[in-house]
């Protein structure tokens, strides 16, 4: 199934399994779903079976959403005293659309005992109190957390068959482009790895001397990598660059999104120190997985590293500025907490775990020590091409994944199948009713294609809000509607930089004029940024800052800098 395919299948408020190969677009289809019900006035509940995923989403873990944390069973009490606490009785309530991501490393047990919470807190005997569920995931990669006991996947539980699932399975492939790299990939996932592919592999076996220094190391087990990481910093000269995550918001969401942040809460560099990205860049420059070094910091004293160019090949070499970005928690639109760092990490050494999600141009890889089915197919997926992988080791279980899942997989095949035949046979007429009955009762307003309209918006400002991701078209409507940047951050609920990202965003996406967000700012302060831009050799913010005075915000300066693009 294509994402188009599977696009057109969320849109009718079925419930959902979206699922598919590491690189077949998961992530980008949910995003764009999640878009489409924003831009139509339906805010989803965003979640994630891990703490990491949720950083990805910026969500929250569903054990923290339904109220249910760590617990690993709930009695009738249980659940009653988790659906009588106001605060979550209130988001349950609210809720409309449920996402949950990662659904391979959440227990049939835990699923369960958050669809127990949704009925009892919604009263509704229905699968999670009759909202409407997005299940994504890959249950080839790494499964639940057993805690020495034996776990089953969420597939198996009474609460999963209720849902009645629509399964969309994509087929495309926009990671690995190496075909013979795809094979082995393709023969791991199949259960059918034979000596050809052991030995395709084996070629990429490298001594000590020939690894790369830029690359990380995946390791299966946690043990050794802050102990690598901080033995190869301690071996470089020059004084440590240390970096303090900030934070804003209640302390259990804060301690939550830093456990989750891929950055540490306290980032040390050295010049010469191999990092990764750890979030992408707006505009475009880094992704999360690019690999970098350090090669100095700017005048403000911020890290400058040098990647390898993502838009004129791996030969050329590319410095980026290193500046700090947000990694946020939101609920019902609203921004509940947020914490920032420089996203960096250092890249000698990382968990499996951790590496599940991102896109690696290379890595080095030890799966002698692999324990866990999906450990070693999760590790060869992050890389893009074969060239790029690096092993040290390897053993037989790090070739396989767990045998339940491959006679499963086949069922899900046949399933999103069946169900993309039979949306090919559906008019689109008939496609486009279901899709404006799901919007009508969810409380939204139904809009088709670019030049559709929303109910409650002028036509001429619809066409130009129309056909953007929806956290794009509703900041760009906020801030058309607002009268300084101020009331478009409490109007939007989202933080200043946020609000400033998205036009940027836009910028680069063709949809803003100076126009557009002019007026958000004084014109006496535009003419002194502007000025001082003027003055200041480069594009970077913290000079002018501090040319400044310190009088305007960073976010004044970019919007300023903006203008003048």
């Amino acid at each position: 199934m294509t994402q188009g395919e599977a696009l057109t299948i969320l849109k009718t408020g079925a419930n959902i399994f979206l699922t598919g190969e590491p690189g077949s677009g998961k992530t980008h289809t949910i995003n764009e779903f999640v878009g489409w019900l924003r831009a139509s006035g339906i805010e989803p509940s965003v979640t994630a079976a891990t703490g990491i995923a949720a950083t990805h989403v910026a969500g929250m873990t569903l054990h923290s959403w339904s109220g249910i944390g760590i617990s690993e069973s709930l009695s009738r009490a249980d659940v009653d005293r988790i659906a009588s606490k106001e605060h979550i009785a209130k988001r349950i309530a609210k809720a409309k659309v449920l996402i949950i991501e990662e659904i391979s490393m959440l227990s049939a047990n835990t699923f369960e005992m958050a669809d127990a919470v949704c009925r009892e807190v919604r009263r509704m005997d229905a699968p999670f109190g009759g909202l409407t569920v997005v299940l994504v995931g890959d249950f080839f990669q790494l499964p639940p957390i057993s805690r020495g006991r034996d776990v089953g996947f969420a597939y198996t539980s009474h609460a999963w068959r209720d849902l009645n699932l629509i399964t969309c399975y994509l087929t495309e492939q926009y990671r690995q482009d190496d075909s013979s790299f795809l094979d082995v990939l393709s023969a791991i996932r199949s259960g059918e790895v034979e000596e050809m592919h052991y030995e395709e592999l084996m070629r990429r076996h490298t001594t000590p001397a020939e690894l790369p220094l830029d690359a990380p190391k995946l390791f299966s087990h946690n043990a050794d990598v802050d102990r690598i990481n901080a033995g190869e910093l301690a071996k470089l000269p020059g004084k440590v660059m240390s970096f303090r995550m900030s934070a804003k918001g209640k302390d259990s969401l804060v301690e939550g999104l830093k456990r989750g942040c891929l950055s540490p809460e306290t980032l040390e560099l050295k010049e010469g120190a191999a990092v990764m990205f750890t979030k992408n860049s707006p505009q475009g420059r880094f992704v999360n997985g690019t690999l970098g070094v350090v090669v100095g910091s700017d005048s403000s004293g911020m890290p400058i590293v040098e990647i390898r160019s993502p838009s004129t090949g791996s030969g050329h070499r590319l410095r980026v500025t290193a500046e700090p970005m947000e990694w946020n928690l939101e609920e019902q639109g609203k921004v509940k907490a947020s914490v920032a760092q420089i996203p960096l990490r250092l890249a000698y050494a990382m968990t499996v775990h951790k590496s599940q999600g991102m896109s690696m141009d290379a890595a080095i890889m030890d799966l002698g020590k692999a324990f866990e089915y999906g450990q070693g197919y999760v590790a060869l997926s992050r890389v893009r091409r074969l060239s790029g992988v690096y092993l040290t080791g390897i053993n037989q279980r790090a070739l396989e994944v767990h045998p339940e899942i491959l006679e499963k997989d086949r069922d899900f095949r046949a399933a999103s199948e069946a169900a993309r035949d039979a949306f090919a046979q559906m008019p689109e007429k008939e496609k486009t009713e279901m899709q404006k009955k799901f919007v009508k009762a969810m409380g939204g307003a139904f809009f088709e294609g670019v030049r559709g309209k929303v109910k409650g918006v002028s036509e001429k400002k619809n066409t130009k809000v129309a056909g953007l991701p929806g956290r794009l078209a509703e900041t760009l409507q906020t801030v058309r509607d607002s009268k300084s940047l101020k009331e478009a951050v409490k109007a939007r609920g989202l933080v200043a930089s946020t609000i400033v990202h998205h036009l940027e965003e836009l910028k680069e996406l063709g949809k803003l004029t100076r126009a557009d967000f002019a007026h958000l700012i004084p014109i006496d302060v535009v003419d002194e940024i502007h000025e001082a831009l003027r003055r200041v050799e480069g594009d970077k913010l913290s000079p002018i800052f501090h040319a400044l005075g310190g009088r305007h915000s960073f976010e004044a300066i970019r919007l300023v800098r903006l203008m003048r693009k």
